[in-house]
């Protein structure tokens, strides 16, 4: 058979005429993978043979007759008696993501809440009129892509239906955001938590149930432990209570001097990686690893990142403990988180021993520690799981439609 460039061969032999070829074969290619008769390979292009109306002309009619083989007629469409493989070409195929990452940023009313430390720029989703839910996310993501997938979780958008979720993003972390002023002085991780305050004054929240991932957890759990009577619950993923040691503040130093001067670069980008995923991710799902690699050289601006580090590194302890029982003029919970507390964290990730530290500092009686198998950026890797955690910790603090 004639060869065509790029390894492909045409179905038109040469015992049959260019008219023939023209009309039956037209635009039929298969790889090469070894020699093939005419009959065989007419057998594979016949899906090209038969006219849309069911009907053979008298050309193809005869053609087939020639070749032994008869039309069948199944309602509208003629094909032939003899099994027949029919190859198709797929064209335009890209990768799309089911838990529709992108549409939480189109679907939530995005605001800008002037503090004392700056603007935050707040994003709501639901109604306004049931009770709220705030959420604060982790190094070098905002809240579209935090909590963009997990909130379109099937589960969770149930359960949007019964609250309202007010998604805060920390000064200078959204998406493609210009540098802060030069003469900005970042918030610390203190001043970040202060600056819930501000947000839930402009919406008239008397309280609410927080949800925190990573230093957003930290942030939150601060805040819980400062203002106790305006949390209602806290739902904590990876949550660290101690200051950074001297390990973590060298390289998150390190990679703060980086963005500042070099930017975005490789050593800066396998860093926020193993901070969320954990180590060798692309051994459990390639794909979403590469998206979220995108996404920190791409879209988060270097500069703010760096300074969001900075203030992350400096952090104080909680200083929050467990009483031990029989302290003189103490009760178990008077030094420690007051409000329920569900304390979440993945196998495989980095910080689960931080999670088991803040378990030990958490009042028993009002806190459940859960290792979530084979993953370590829960959200993403086990949302149903994740979310029914989240939903059955709701209904057993009285939101019994959730």
């Amino acid at each position: 058979m004639p060869q065509t460039e790029g390894g492909y061969v045409s179905l038109g032999g040469e015992q049959i005429n260019q008219a023939e070829n023209a009309t039956i074969y037209n635009a039929t290619t298969e790889p090469n993978s070894g020699p093939q008769s005419v009959f065989e390979s007419m057998k594979r292009a016949l899906g090209n043979v038969v006219g849309n109306n069911g009907n053979a002309s008298p050309q193809e009619q005869a053609l087939l007759t020639a070749k032994g083989l008869q039309p069948v007629i199944i309602g509208s469409s003629t094909m032939p008696a003899d099994d027949v493989e029919i190859d198709i070409e797929l064209r335009s195929v890209q990768l799309k993501f089911p838990n529709g990452r992108g549409s939480i940023s189109e679907s939530c009313d995005q605001r800008r809440i002037p503090t004392d430390k700056g603007e935050v720029l707040v994003a709501i989703q639901g109604d306004t009129s049931k009770p709220a839910i705030i959420t604060y996310h982790d190094l070098g993501l905002n809240f579209a892509t935090n909590f963009g997938s997990f909130f379109n979780y099937p589960v969770m958008r149930a359960l949007l239906e019964h609250f309202c979720v007010y998604h805060i993003t920390a000064p200078g972390q959204e998406e493609n955001a210009p540098n802060l002023p030069e003469d900005y002085e970042f918030p610390s991780m203190d001043d970040l938590a202060n600056q819930i305050l501000f947000v839930i004054s402009h919406f008239g929240l008397k309280t609410f149930i927080g949800f925190g991932v990573g230093v957003g957890a930290n942030i939150l759990a601060r805040f819980a432990y400062a203002h106790p009577e305006k949390v209602g619950a806290l739902c904590l993923v990876n949550c660290v209570s101690t200051k950074s040691g001297w390990i973590e503040w060298g390289y998150q130093s390190f990679n703060a001097r980086y963005l500042r001067t070099q930017g975005m670069i490789q050593s800066v980008v396998d860093y926020l990686l193993w901070h969320h995923f954990g180590r060798n991710p692309e051994e459990r799902n390639h794909d979403l690893v590469q998206m979220y690699k995108q996404h920190f050289e791409r879209a988060v601006n270097p500069v703010n990142l760096a300074m969001f580090i900075n203030a992350y590194v400096a952090r104080s302890d909680l200083k929050i403990t467990r009483t031990p029982p029989g302290t003189p003029g103490q009760t178990p919970a008077a030094a420690t988180l007051k409000m329920p507390v569900i304390n979440i964290t993945g196998a495989l990730s980095p910080h689960v021993d931080d999670t088991v530290t803040l378990n030990g500092r958490l009042n028993p009686t009002n806190s459940t520690w859960m290792k979530i198998s084979d993953c370590a950026m829960v959200l993403e890797e086990q949302p149903g799981k994740l979310a029914e955690a989240f939903r059955l910790f709701l209904q057993g603090e009285g939101y019994g439609k959730c």
